[in-house]
């Protein structure tokens, strides 16, 4: 159809001409309501949206000599922030010239993964940045891809 036919059609309905398919030759148009034609696009993305969930990704921050109940009490944390079904990234900071001992975050990342060893599998292994040791934990359920615990710092380098 030409298109001053098409356009003559349009107004007579009160609609718009829309080019659908810009990339085809000749290009393709449609003659719709433009308003309602967006907000139907818009609520089937919201909907599409909704049900894409993303697991949040929340740290928890340990020293190398973090005392015995202070590490059971961030253990309780990581446990219940598994449990609402998020990854839990766990930094061991280093402090002055506590970065000559990493030997030391590597016992404490190692104590919190033999307490949490049948809840928790390792998503990514232990990471060494400049002052920090990091290792990614996932809930058991929800990660199929990662190591199991017993790999994650024993095989890592520092």
């Amino acid at each position: 159809m030409p298109l001053n036919k098409a356009l003559q059609v349009a107004r007579e309905h009160n609609l718009d001409l829309v080019e659908v398919a810009t990339t085809a030759d000749p290009p393709v148009c449609r003659i719709l309501d433009y308003g309602k034609f967006k907000y139907q696009q818009a609520k089937k993305e919201r909907e599409s949206g909704k049900s894409r969930r993303t697991a949040p990704l929340r740290e928890v921050r340990l020293r190398p000599r973090i005392n015995e109940h202070d590490l059971d009490s961030k253990i309780r944390l990581i446990k219940r922030l598994l449990d609402e079904g998020g990854k839990v990234k766990v930094v061991v900071i280093f402090r002055g010239r506590e970065v000559t001992r990493p030997d030391l975050g590597k016992m404490v990342l190692q104590q919190v993964l033999n307490q949490l060893k049948d809840v928790v599998v390792v998503d990514q292994p232990l990471l060494v940045e400049q002052r920090r040791l990091t290792i990614l934990l996932a809930p058991q359920k929800v990660s199929k891809k990662a190591e199991k615990v017993e790999m994650g710092v024993s095989d890592a380098q520092a």
